[in-house]
Formats: structure tokens, C-alpha cells, sequence
């Protein structure tokens, strides 16, 4: 049996923790099984790079960040094989460049191309736990590369599906995955199982559980994967393919605070004009996620929409620049917004789920900027200073607590 191990950063943070997850490793690792561990850097180890990057230059060039944040995991995955063979188990670290985890060459965000699997099978045949660094990879340049924030998790799922493992287990400081952030919804109940559809929209939408991009690599390649606490001996949740025949209407709440409204007024009101406008922002790698388009006057029309807040800079600067290309006489946003949204794969054959959710936030005085919807999820754009008062009602409204 092969089993695939992440442990986040949280942890690995110190020496207690490290040896923590070394035991729960070699666990499996005395049963016989074939043991692959990803992880992160440990602790907030990531975070102080970045901060310690910006000291030395505000705007540092991506590949250079890159060059710098893959030491984070590279440092863990040296340290976890130590704690291994202190304990008198064989390991061996390895990084991307020495697996050749191939990826494309957009830095700071890098997408996975092919994973040679030799040198870890090798590996693996000598008996060893192999401790794969997670969120990297290296281009066609051989320059190192990261894959996104949370990017250890699509790591995992990725070397489950090249190894063919038979189990897929994502370790972090929660024990699997609730209908709401607990932090926030004291009640929130942990889910015992949830599809992979509502995982990416959970994921997508704030909940930072699994990587989106990780659910997405799971469910093409028909991974289950298992989220668990490295903690605890708490049973997790599995995220798999279908569902129970009967399940809630609603699985959970989400919020994403990492929001931003741009409002584009005064566009012509003719064809191609969304396009231009979506297509320059998409060429730039700019994601938007709502969009509302509304009829103004004089023959022109507002288009608002929502970015990532991390991105609400360079794009409002690429519009600025490109004004005359997308005819806006007005360009404005705003930052202090987020998203709340309710996901279910039982929400489309039930009418009213939207109007109970539009219910809960106005008995909470809470008023709704934008909606946007899907087949499993309902999103609405709010201030960001009634974003958790928001979580609770909501929750409560469908009955998910425990």
C-alpha cells in the first residue's frame, strides 16, 4: 500500500511538532505500507520571507520571490528526514529540481506539467519514507518555481495520481471540514464526507482547507483525498466523488475577505465591449469572479465586478492605462468588501434557498452589493465590517449547526 502524507505548515512549526508528524509517519511506515510526505515550510516561515523580501525592495522581480520563498520547504523536508532517521527509520528529502516536478514558467503561480516518478519509486523500493517539498517546481529554464499559496496540497494530490497511492491524506490544524469556518460559527458541524464539487466551491470561496487548484487535480484524476488534523486522532473528512443519497440541502458557509469591487462607468453600450474589457484583464491574469452589467444612460452602460484584493492594484492600473480601448469614463472600487456564500448540491432542485439566505441577512441588517450564482452556490457581495455577523445568521438560517 502507498500512501501520500502533506502536513502544513502549522504543522511542522517547531521541533515537538516535526517529531509529531515523524511518528505518525513512521506509523504507517511499520505496517509496511510505502510512505511519500509533502510539505510546507514550517510555521509562518513563508509569511516572514515575503515580509523580509519587501524590506529589501517593494516590487521584487517574481522569479527572484520564487528563488527565494522554495528555501521555506526545503528547510522542513531536511528537518522531518533528521527527526526520521533520529528515530532510526530511513528517509530521504528531496526537492522539485532533484524529482523534476515540471511545471510551466508563470512564477509565483506555476501549474504543474508532468512529475518523473524514478527517482522517488527508487527511492521508495530502498524502504525509505521519501519527504517531497511541497508548492514547488521547476520550468523549461530550470529555474525554481511556486505554484500558489496552499500550493503543498496540489503537490500531494498530484504525486497521489502519478504514484497511483492508494490513499491521499491532507493534514492540517483542523480535523476535517466544517460548514463553516469554527473560529468564526462556534456551532458549525464537521462534515463527514463531501463531493468534490462542493469542496472546489468551498476552496474557490474562502474556506482554506484544501488549495482550489488541488480539488480540481483530485476530482480529474479521481483521487479521495482525506483532511485531517495532525493533532488529533479525530476521524476527517473525505472528499470523493458523489455524495450520500440523502444529504443536506445546504453543506456550509463561506467567506472570502480577499475581495474587491471594480466598477467600469459609462462604457459603450454595444458589442464586444465586455469582451474587450474581460479579455484585457484575463490576458493580464487578473481573475473576476462577479460581474453585473447595468443599462445607464445615453447610450452607455456600467459594468462592476469582483477581483482578489491582491489584485485590485494592477488591475485598476492596466484599466487606467486602457481606458480609451474599453471606453470607461469613470473607473472606481472599493476594498473593504467580502463574500459570503452558501454551497450545496442539494440547492437546485429546492426553490427558496435564495430567498432564505437574502431573509437571514436582512433580519441582520446586512445589505447585499452584489449576488452572483451557480448550480451549488449562491454568492453575495457584502461590507467587509458585517462579514462574520453575516457567517452566523446565515449558518443558523439552514440549521448547520452541530
Amino acid at each position: 500500500m502507498l500512501v501520500v502524507k502533506k502536513f502544513g505548515g502549522s504543522s511542522v512549526a517547531d521541533k515537538d511538532r516535526i517529531f509529531n508528524v515523524a511518528r505518525r509517519c513512521v506509523e504507517d511506515y511499520n505496517k509496511g505500507y510505502d510512505v511519500v510526505v509533502v510539505l510546507s515550510a514550517m510555521g509562518k516561515t513563508t509569511d516572514r520571507l515575503i515580509q523580509e523580501a519587501h524590506e529589501i525592495n517593494p516590487h521584487p522581480p517574481k522569479r527572484e520571490m520564487d528563488m527565494l520563498l522554495v528555501t521555506g520547504e526545503q528547510i522542513s523536508v531536511a528537518m522531518m528526514s533528521m527527526a526520521m532517521h533520529s528515530l532510526g527509520i530511513p528517509a530521504v528529502s528531496l526537492n522539485a529540481s532533484q524529482i523534476q516536478m515540471q511545471t510551466t514558467s508563470s512564477y509565483g503561480m506555476a501549474k504543474l506539467k508532468k512529475i518523473d516518478t524514478e527517482r522517488i519509486r527508487h527511492e521508495l523500493e530502498a524502504r525509505k519514507i521519501v519527504i517531497v517539498t511541497g508548492f514547488q517546481g521547476v520550468n523549461k529554464f530550470d529555474d525554481m518555481t511556486t505554484l500558489g499559496r496552499g500550493g503543498s496540497d496540489t503537490t500531494a494530490v498530484a504525486l497521489a495520481a502519478v504514484l497511483h497511492a492508494d490513499a491521499c491524506e491532507i493534514y492540517t490544524d483542523v480535523d476535517g471540514v466544517y460548514t463553516a469556518d469554527p473560529r468564526i460559527v462556534p456551532n458549525a458541524k464537521k462534515l463527514t464526507e463531501v463531493s468534490y464539487d462542493e469542496m472546489l466551491e468551498f476552496a474557490s470561496l474562502g474556506a482554506k482547507v484544501l488549495h482550489n487548484r488541488s480539488v480540481e487535480m483530485a476530482k480529474k484524476y479521481g483521487v479521495q483525498l482525506v483532511v485531517l488534523s495532525s493533532l488529533t486522532r479525530a476521524e476527517g473528512t473525505v472528499v470523493k466523488e458523489g455524495s450520500k443519497m440523502e444529504r443536506m440541502l445546504v453543506s456550509g458557509v463561506a467567506a472570502d475577505k480577499n475581495t474587491a469591487r471594480i466598477s467600469v462607468l459609462g462604457v459603450k453600450n454595444e458589442p464586444g465591449t465586455a469582451f474587450k474589457l474581460f479579455n484585457l484583464l484575463a490576458k493580464n491574469g487578473i481573475n473576476v469572479d462577479i460581474i453585473i452589467q447595468s443599462i445607464g444612460r445615453n447610450s452607455s452602460k456600467d459594468i462592476s465586478f469582483t477581483v482578489a484584493r491582491t489584485d485590485l492594484e494592477d488591475a485598476l492600473t492596466l484599466l487606467n492605462a486602457n481606458r480609451e480601448l474599453i471606453t470607461a469614463q469613470d473607473i472606481q472600487s472599493e476594498e473593504t468588501v467580502s463574500k459570503i456564500s452558501i454551497i450545496g448540491a442539494g440547492m437546485t432542485s429546492n426553490p427558496g434557498v435564495a430567498a432564505k439566505m437574502f431573509e437571514a441577512l436582512y433580519s441582520a441588517n446586512v445589505n447585499i452589493k452584489m449576488i452572483a450564482t451557480s448550480e451549488i452556490r449562491i454568492t453575495v457581495l457584502i461590507d467587509e465590517v458585517d462579514t462574520n455577523r453575516a457567517m452566523r445568521v446565515v449558518h443558523d438560517a439552514f440549521d448547520l449547526a452541530d
